[in-house]
């Protein structure tokens, strides 16, 4: 068993910081170390501050190696993605080649740095390196009310995802933009205004 002393500036440096250290961890070693200091017993400590038995002796060895400083130092493990070492290899093929799909960023990883990861560790990383997903509308731009008279004045009123019958065949407004035959009426497709998704590198 560890035999500790607490000099009067460090029972009085632990009794502030229980209080007021930024961080809820310093502050729970803290409150171990204060009750410590008052004499208490180590399952009462234990029991009080919430821990177990080994954490308590961690606090414990951690003030006796370091005293009060030694306290407030964290040291928690945060594992690096692999992928982590091309990160500039994926920016630059994003940037140049922005994938459709996540899978198609999940493919496009994989055949760059030889790493497979499912679509949301895909979707984590590229969030992680500040990409965003961006919706990108195909020609005439959507935005500009112009340009869309104009190009429906060239091609016709387009198919609306609501629309149902129209004079050459079926549209089913599913999300799977499903398109039937009627049968013996040949299918004719319009120009439809349709929006896509990409991932788009906001740098």
């Amino acid at each position: 068993m560890l035999r500790l002393e607490f000099s009067e500036a460090d029972k009085q440096a632990l009794h502030y910081e229980r209080y007021h250290h930024p961080h809820p961890r310093v502050q729970q070693r803290m409150e171990a170390l204060w009750l410590k200091s008052q004499g208490l017993p180590h399952h009462q400590i234990a029991q009080l501050c919430a821990i177990s038995a080994n954490t308590l002796r961690s606090y414990l060895k951690l003030y006796h190696t370091g005293g009060v400083e030694a306290l407030k130092h964290l040291n928690f493990h945060c594992p690096q993605s692999l992928l982590r070492a091309h990160q500039d290899t994926i920016e630059a093929q994003v940037r140049a080649h922005p994938p459709q799909t996540i899978n198609e960023a999940g493919a496009m990883l994989a055949a760059l740095t030889g790493i497979k990861r499912s679509p949301t560790q895909v979707r984590l990383f590229l969030k992680h390196l500040g990409l965003q997903r961006r919706k990108v509308g195909l020609l005439p731009a959507k935005g500009d009310p112009e340009v869309q008279e104009e190009y429906q004045k060239k091609v016709g009123a387009p198919l609306s995802r609501g629309a149902s019958w129209s004079a050459y065949g079926l549209f089913c407004g599913c999300s799977a933009f499903c398109l039937r035959r009627v049968s013996g009426i040949p299918l004719v497709l319009r120009p439809v205004l349709d929006q896509s998704t990409e991932w788009t590198a906001t740098f």
